[in-house]
C-alpha cells in the first residue's frame, strides 16, 4: 500500500509539473551548498522539536529514537524509554520518496551483511554509553551541555581510527543490485510503525499489556505532536537523501580528502541549533543537571570512540544508514536492525548509561565492541583476500 501511494503521488506530481519546479531546489541540494542548507534546516528543526515536546537536547537523536522504538516493541523493558518515534519512520519514507522521484531508488545488498549487523549492534552500545548519536552529540553541545565535548572528541578519535583502516585497504566488499521489491521492506516497516503509533495496539493478555509499550514518564513520554514529528522526519529524509548529509562522512572526507563539503553541513547544523536554542531560551551551559546526560568524561569519550569507529567502518552515521535503507540499501537496513537489537541488549544487560553514570557492564561492553571493530578493520583489508 505504501509503495502504491508513493507511486501515485509521483505520477500526480509529474502530471502537474511539480517535479520540474522542484528541479531547481534539487540541483541546489545536490550542489556543494546542499549539506549546508540541510545542516542548517535540520539543526533549527531539532531545536524546535524540543520546544514542541521532545526531550531536552534530543530534538533528533537517531540512536535514542531507535532505542525508544526497541522499547515500544518489547525488546527491552526500561519503562522510561518506550515510544514509536514518528521521526524515524519519516526519515525512511522521506528518503524513499526522494529516491523514487530522482531515479536513485536502487535496491542492493550483499556487502558483508552479518558484519554490518554487529557494527550496528556495537555502534548502538557505544552511543548509549555516551547517551546520544553523533547528531545528538552536536545538539547537546549547541544546547550548552559541555559533557558533549569529550563525546565529540571520542567520536573524532573513532572516525580517525576507522580512517586508518580505510587507508590500509579496508572494505566490506561490493553490494549487488537485487529486485526492486527487496527495497520496499523498510518503507513498509516504517508505515507499519506509523499505524501502530496511531492505533496504539496491545498484544498482552486481555489486551491490557504491551507490546506495544508507551512510556508514561521519562524521556519516552516526551514527544512532539505526531503530525509535526512525522512532517519533520519526512523533510529531513528528503533533504538528507538529496544532499548526502552525514555527520561521520563529514569528518572522514575532511581528514582523508581535505574536502570540507560535508563538514560545512555539520558546522551549519551546530550553528543553527545553537541560535535556535538561544532564541528559545533553551541554551543552558554547564556540566551538571543536563537533560539525559551523565558527567563521566572517560566513558562519554570511550562510548563515542566505539560509535565513531563502528559508523566509519559501516560507511556512515546512523542518520545516513536510515536514509540509505530508504533508498533500497539492504546492507544499511541490516545495520539499522543491528542497532535496534543492540538497544534491546543495552537495556536488558545493564550496558546503557543513565543520568547517574555508565551502566554496570557498559564499560566492559564498550571495550569488547572496540576490540570487535578493530578486528573487523584488520581482517577486512584487501591483503587478506
Amino acid at each position: 500500500m505504501a509503495i502504491f501511494v508513493a507511486k501515485m503521488l509521483i505520477n500526480s506530481m509529474s502530471r502537474k509539473g511539480v517535479c520540474s519546479k522542484l528541479k531547481g531546489v534539487d540541483d541546489l541540494l545536490m550542489s556543494r551548498m546542499g549539506p549546508i542548507i540541510t545542516g542548517g534546516i535540520v539543526g533549527a528543526l531539532a531545536a524546535l522539536l524540543v520546544k514542541w515536546g521532545n526531550p531536552g537536547n534530543m530534538g533528533i537523536c537517531v540512536a535514542c529514537f531507535t532505542r525508544d522504538i526497541a522499547g515500544a516493541l518489547g525488546l527491552h523493558h526500561a519503562a522510561v524509554v518506550q515510544y514509536l518515534r514518528p521521526e524515524i519512520a519519516g526519515f525512511i519514507l522521506g528518503s524513499f520518496i526522494s529516491a523514487l522521484l530522482s531515479g536513485e531508488y536502487l535496491p542492493r545488498t550483499g556487502s558483508s551483511p552479518l558484519i554490518r549487523f554487529f557494527l550496528g549492534f556495537f555502534a548502538m552500545i557505544g552511543a548509549l554509553v555516551f547517551l546520544g548519536c553523533p547528531w545528538r552529540a552536536y545538539l547537546r553541545l549547541a544546547g550548552g551541555d559541555w559533557n558533549a565535548i569529550p563525546g565529540i572528541m571520542g567520536l573524532i578519535t573513532g572516525i580517525v581510527l576507522g580512517i586508518v583502516f580505510l587507508w590500509k585497504g579496508y572494505n566490506l566488499g561490493r553490494a549487488y543490485e537485487v529486485k526492486k521489491g527487496a527495497g520496499y521492506i523498510m518503507p513498509a516497516a516504517a508505515v507499519l510503525l506509523l499505524v501502530m503509533v496511531i492505533l496504539k495496539p496491545t498484544f498482552g493478555a486481555g489486551g491490557t499489556a504491551g507490546p506495544i509499550f508507551f512510556s508514561e514518564k521519562g524521556p519516552g513520554a516526551m514527544y512532539a505532536p505526531f503530525a509535526i514529528a512525522l512532517g519533520v522526519g519526512l523533510l529531513v529524509g528528503w533533504l538528507a537523501q538529496r544532499s548526502r548529509f552525514c555527520t561521520v562522512g563529514a569528518i572522514r572526507d575532511l581528514v582523508m580528502l581535505r574536502d570540507p563539503h560535508l563538514f560545512n553541513g555539520v558546522v551549519a547544523f551546530i550553528i543553527m541549533a545553537f541560535v535556535t536554542n538561544f532564541v528559545l531560551g533553551q541554551f543552558n551551559p554547564g556540566f551538571e543537571g543536563q537533560p539525559v546526560a551523565h558527567t563521566n568524561s572517560l566513558w562519554n569519550f570511550m562510548g563515542m570512540v566505539l560509535a565513531g569507529l563502528a559508523f566509519t567502518l559501516a560507511g556512515g552515521c546512523p542518520g545516513r544508514q536510515f536514509i540509505m535503507s530508504g533508498e533500497g540499501d539492504g546492507d544499511s537496513a541490516v545495520f539499522v536492525i543491528g542497532m535496534l537489537v543492540g538497544a534491546g541488549f543495552a537495556h536488558n544487560f545493564s550496558l546503557a548509561s543513565s543520568p547517574s553514570g555508565p551502566g554496570a557492564f557498559g564499560p566492559a561492553a564498550t571495550i569488547a565492541g572496540i576490540l570487535f571493530c578493530l578486528t573487523v578493520g584488520f581482517l577486512m583489508q584487501d591483503k587478506f583476500e
